[in-house]
Formats: C-alpha cells, sequence, structure tokens
C-alpha cells in the first residue's frame, strides 16, 4: 500500500473514533443518568461538554506543538491517550468519575483531530487533497452522527458501558499501525519555541468563557457566571494582543491575511454553530418528548448521517477540480433551507416528513465540510498546516459548545428545569407537567438562528479568493 494511503486509512480511523465518541454518550445519556450511582443531570451535561470543551481548548496548543515536535508523534500519543480515556469511562463509579475520564478521552481526541488533516496533506499531492481530506472529514462527521445509532444498538443490547468497550481494541491497534507505519514527512522548523504566555491565556480564556456561557444557560446567568464569561472574553483579546508582540506565537495571526482561510475557518465557525445542537434537540425530541427508547431514537436520525456519508467525498473529489467555493456556498444554502424547514415542523408532524429535511441538511454539511477543509489546509505553508489545522478545529468546537449553550438556554426558558432534567434522563414525564407546543417552540427559535448561521457562512464562503498565492517568504515556509 502507497504510504499516502497508510496515512489516509489510519487518519481517517481516528477522525472516526474521536467524533463518534462525542456523540455516542449522547444517545446513551439518559441511561447513564438513571443506572450510574450518583450521576445528576449536570453530570450528564458536563459528561456531553466536557469531552468538547477540553478537545476545543487543547487544539490550538496541539496544532502548533506539532508543527514544532512532529505531528506523527503527537498523533500516536493522541491515540494512546484516547485508548487510556476509553478505559477509564467503562468503569467508572459515579458521575464524577465518568466526567473525568471524559476529559482524558478529550485529551486524546483533541491529539488526534488536531494532527489528522495535517498528516494527510503532508501526504497527498494538492491535487488529491481534496478526496482524500473528505473522506477524512465525512469519516469524522459520520462517526459523530452514527455513534446515536452504535450508541442506541450497544446500549439496548449490552448496556452503557460498553459503548466504551469498543474503542479499546481498535484503540490498541491503531495506535501500534500508527507508531510502525506513520512517518513525519513536514519539516521542523529550527528556532521556534513554544509561547507559554499565549497558551495560559488562551486555554484560561476560552475555558472561563465556555464555562460562564455553559453554567449560565443551566442555572439561568448568575453574577459568576456573567463574570466568568466577561473575564474570558477579556482574556482572549489580551491573548491576541500578545501573539502580535511575541517571536514565536502560539497561533500566527498572519494567516487570517490569507483571504482564502480567514473566509474558510470563519464559515467553519458559523456552520458548527448552525449545526452543533441539531442532533441534541432532535435526541431530546425522539427520546426524552416522546420516550421513544436509545435505539428507536440512533435510527431516527440516519438519514442525516446517509445523506452526509454520500454527499461528502464526492463534493470533496468534485472541489480538486472545480474549486471549493461553489461547493462550500452552495452547502450552506442547502442547510439554510433545511433549517427553516425544522422550524416549522410541529409536535404532531409525521417522521416521514422529518426525512426530507434531515436529507437536505446532511447533504448541506457534507457538501461544505470536506471542500472547506481542503481550502483552509491548501492555503497555508506546510510549516503552518499543523496551527492551521488546529485553530479551525477549535472555531468549529468552540461554535459546537456555543451551540449547545445557546440550545440549552432557550429550553430552559420554555420549559421548567425540573421538567428539562426528567426529559434529559428520559424519565417519563406526566402530561399535565410537559407542554409540547412549548417544547417545539424553543426547538423553532434555535433552528431559525442556525438558518441565519448557515446563511451567513454561505456568505463568507463566497469571499475565498482561490487564486490567492501564499507569500511564502513572509509566512516562514
Amino acid at each position: 500500500m502507497q504510504y499516502k494511503y497508510i496515512a489516509l486509512v489510519n487518519t481517517t480511523l481516528g477522525a472516526f473514533m474521536a467524533l463518534l465518541d462525542s456523540n455516542i454518550v449522547l444517545i446513551s445519556l439518559p441511561t447513564i443518568i438513571r443506572e450510574l450511582s450518583g450521576t445528576s443531570p449536570l453530570d450528564g451535561i458536563w459528561v456531553i461538554m466536557g469531552y468538547s470543551l477540553i478537545t476545543a481548548t487543547l487544539l490550538l496548543t496541539f496544532g502548533r506543538l506539532s508543527d514544532l515536535k512532529g505531528r506523527v508523534r503527537l498523533y500516536k500519543a493522541g491515540f494512546a491517550i484516547f485508548t487510556i480515556g476509553s478505559a477509564l469511562c467503562s468503569i467508572s463509579l459515579n458521575g464524577t468519575f465518568l466526567v473525568l475520564a471524559r476529559l482524558v478521552q478529550g485529551t486524546g481526541g483533541a491529539l488526534i483531530i488536531a494532527n489528522g488533516p495535517a498528516i494527510l496533506t503532508d501526504a497527498f499531492p494538492v491535487t488529491e487533497r481534496g478526496r482524500a481530506l473528505g473522506i477524512n472529514q465525512v469519516a469524522g462527521v459520520s462517526g459523530s452522527v452514527s455513534g446515536l445509532v452504535l450508541g442506541g444498538i450497544l446500549t439496548s443490547a449490552l448496556g452503557w458501558r460498553s459503548i466504551f468497550w469498543v474503542n479499546i481494541p481498535v484503540g490498541i491497534f491503531a495506535t501500534l499501525w500508527a507508531h510502525y507505519r506513520l512517518r513525519e514527512l513536514a519539516k521542523v522548523p529550527a528556532g521556534e519555541r513554544i509561547d507559554p504566555a499565549g497558551n495560559a491565556l488562551f486555554a484560561i480564556g476560552l475555558v472561563s468563557m465556555l464555562l460562564g456561557l455553559t453554567f449560565g444557560a443551566i442555572t439561568g446567568w448568575r453574577t459568576i457566571d456573567i463574570s466568568l464569561s466577561l473575564a474570558g472574553v477579556v482574556m482572549l483579546m489580551l491573548f491576541l494582543f500578545v501573539e502580535n508582540k511575541v517571536r514565536s506565537p502560539m497561533i500566527d495571526l498572519r494567516l487570517f491575511r490569507i483571504k482564502t482561510f480567514a473566509a474558510g475557518v470563519l464559515s467553519n465557525f458559523l456552520s458548527s454553530i448552525a449545526r452543533g445542537a441539531i442532533l441534541l434537540l432532535l435526541v431530546f425530541y425522539f427520546q426524552g418528548a416522546l420516550l421513544l427508547d436509545p435505539l428507536t431514537a440512533g435510527i431516527r436520525v440516519l438519514p442525516f448521517s446517509v445523506a452526509f456519508v454520500v454527499s461528502g467525498p464526492i463534493c470533496g473529489h468534485l472541489s480538486d477540480k472545480y474549486g471549493a467555493r461553489i461547493f462550500t456556498m452552495s452547502g450552506m444554502i442547502i442547510s439554510t433551507i433545511a433549517y427553516a424547514w425544522f422550524s416549522t415542523l410541529q409536535a404532531s408532524t409525521p417522521y416521514s416528513t422529518m426525512i426530507i429535511p434531515m436529507l437536505l441538511a446532511g447533504a448541506g454539511g457534507g457538501m461544505f465540510v470536506a471542500p472547506n477543509t481542503s481550502s483552509i489546509m491548501s492555503s497555508v505553508p506546510p510549516t503552518r498546516r499543523g496551527v492551521a489545522a488546529g485553530t479551525s478545529s477549535t472555531l468549529f468546537n468552540t461554535g459546537y459548545l456555543l451551540s449547545l449553550s445557546l440550545a440549552f438556554v432557550l429550553l430552559a426558558r420554555a420549559i421548567p428545569l425540573n421538567v428539562l432534567d426528567a426529559i434529559f434522563a428520559g424519565i417519563k414525564v406526566s402530561q399535565g407537567e410537559l407542554d409540547v407546543n412549548l417544547f417545539m417552540q424553543a426547538m423553532h427559535q434555535v433552528f431559525l438562528i442556525a438558518a441565519g448561521m448557515s446563511i451567513i457562512a454561505a456568505v463568507t464562503s463566497i469571499l475565498r479568493d482561490e487564486r490567492s498565492k501564499i507569500n511564502r517568504a513572509e509566512m516562514g515556509s
């Protein structure tokens, strides 16, 4: 097997597993809350959000480290840490233990996600890059969606702990395979160092902002929640100031002078805000409000996954020939139509009608993700591909967490907190306590915001300049 295909298969497996575990827990969460001793609905929320929070916080740091220390080395370490974290999750004794184990797992996932696209970009020529990155990205997102089905099957058949067992043999195999078959192709730049001030400001700032937003959404915006959010924003602004002053910055802000890179990462951020909470809302609806079992709820979101998997590789391949702009813009327009359609659905709407907007949303996401990733990675010099991948993934995960926080805020405004906790745990709520129409109104608001974010992402996608050349001397390649 040619090396580029070895890199493709291994990093695609990594993307699939890392993003599979961002959602496989979602469908099993009601069962975990009910069956794992000492697990509250708040613990359940952090089982989901803790994984994404630690990933978002570390991606940029790991991307920068990969440019300085070697991508393959960090990628292998990521698979090993991810496997250890999965084993710890499977033996959790209570909710707190599970949250901490998910943080370990998320750290490994961050190392995998931050380095996979850069390894692929190094291995494939530019004429084949879109197709390779398309397969990789589609595998990742399809992993996050198919995790709902797999989680439902495993939870129904073997119990919730089995959703973590599956990672252990796969993780051991992939770690060994990466160790013996992957090799470093990128040259490590001389004379550059880690940026400790930038790393500290970014990590503390992002965690503070997202913690404040998350707790504010759940508890009703106490003074401490607002203070945390504002302190995080101030630290992130200070981070940008510091990055302009230090010799070896954590993120090279000059990358944003590249029009294609700037348009790509901004579009990625906006699209993440748009679709981040969609699956959560659908699971809430199917499993919480309609009280379907985990397997049935997971199967009902399959149309999204199928459409994404079909459209992603095709559009990634075509973008190598025709450019990314037409596909990213069209994908966001189709997504806008799908989310606007979702905002009109009622509690009495038959499932057969919901299939159509799910197919459109999946197809639109597939059209966008692969060409956009290829465009971002191809627009920067080879010595900056690690930080480029980290920047893009960080903004994606930040958008995802913002989307979840926004959904919690709107749901909490419409539904009493005790009823929302019961829905989240899959506990039957009496007809008098849950007004399904209020639940649907909150869902409609989230979908309308998603449609707005998607149409803005379509506009930013148009702004990319696919004819632009990189000033490699200025960028230090």
